[in-house]
């Protein structure tokens, strides 16, 4: 009996979830598809029933961040799905720049924990990371209330480059009090950015 487009479905997101995990741990080249199959408790011919190429999953697994739920997986994180302006893109800002983000390697966005192989890759893969740069700086941009135009956009693209450079920086620190510091510094200049302090 053939499986169903429910089950075909479901053991997609089971590769690309496997995938993404593999990928934040040890990168994109360090990853074969025997690995990433077996962890999803699948065998490798299963692979090629889905993907083309692993090219084609790390895109994939780079997109699917965008349907990330970060309160599915990291306790006492808040996430309202229905936050609107001012307080989604505070929320962002707050869940990006989060301790639990950061101590989650295998939850890491694919923004900071692959940009190195994504910039060695092939054309599809940078595709869908600047997807996710530009998905997340809209969403930044769609919530700065009071700014419009060009300087909604710089500001959305920096409060972007803050978030993910803040984190990129911290995870390579060793020493945890310089760690703290990066990773504060980068929270609150992302949420002046947001929301000026009245003069």
């Amino acid at each position: 009996m053939p499986y169903t487009a429910e089950h075909k479905q479901k053991t997609r997101e089971r590769i690309v979830e496997s995938a993404r995990e593999l990928f934040n741990r040890r990168g994109f080249s360090e990853v074969s598809i025997d690995e990433i199959m077996r962890q999803a408790g699948l065998t490798r011919g299963g692979f090629y029933n889905h993907f083309k190429a692993k090219e084609e999953l790390y895109a994939e697994a780079v997109q699917a961040y965008m349907h990330f739920d970060p309160s599915q997986r990291w306790s006492g994180i808040e996430f309202d799905p229905e936050a609107k302006g001012t307080a989604c893109a505070q929320q962002m800002v707050n869940i990006y720049l989060s301790n639990a983000h950061l101590q989650d390697v295998e939850g890491h966005c694919p923004l900071i924990a692959l940009p190195t192989d994504t910039a060695r890759a092939g054309s599809q893969a940078r595709l869908a990371y600047c997807k996710l740069v530009e998905h997340m700086a809209s969403m930044m941009t769609g919530g700065l209330e009071g700014f419009e135009g060009d300087e909604a956009r710089k500001r959305g693209l920096a409060i972007t480059a803050l978030c993910v450079g803040g984190m990129v920086l911290a995870r390579t620190i060793e020493d945890p009090a310089f760690v703290e510091e990066v990773r504060q510094a980068a929270h609150d200049m992302a949420l002046q950015l947001i929301a000026p302090e009245a003069d």
